[in-house]
């Protein structure tokens, strides 16, 4: 039994590690979205940090569409990024799942 929750207790550890490698390699995965006209284009990691915004200059005579595109483009970039992201720590924390009685809904 003892030997049960030591080998839980490392398994849970190593899947924390792993969640952790997984979050600093997702720093390294970007995400690139673009307005349907392409007059705007937003690069972000899957960690959901701007990396690169570019601007038509079409873009730079209306600041109120200007706040438009970034807010929609952004939003469509960000919510990809999160389902990477989300899907990415999920696997890992499924694939690390100690095998507890009861616990098998999570697999």
């Amino acid at each position: 039994m003892f030997g049960d929750i030591m080998g839980m207790m490392g398994k849970l550890k190593e899947t924390q590690q792993k969640v952790e490698e997984t979050k600093k390699r997702l720093d390294f995965v970007l995400i690139d979205e673009k307005s349907s006209d392409g007059l705007l284009e937003v690069t972000l990691t899957a960690n959901r940090k701007i990396k690169n915004i570019s601007v038509s200059d079409d873009l730079l005579n209306d600041k109120e569409m200007l706040e438009d595109y970034l807010v929609n483009v952004l939003n469509k970039a960000i919510e990809k990024a999160t389902n990477v992201h989300e899907t990415e720590l999920a696997a890992v924390a499924k694939e690390g799942m100690p095998n507890i009685p009861g616990m098998d809904m999570f697999k």
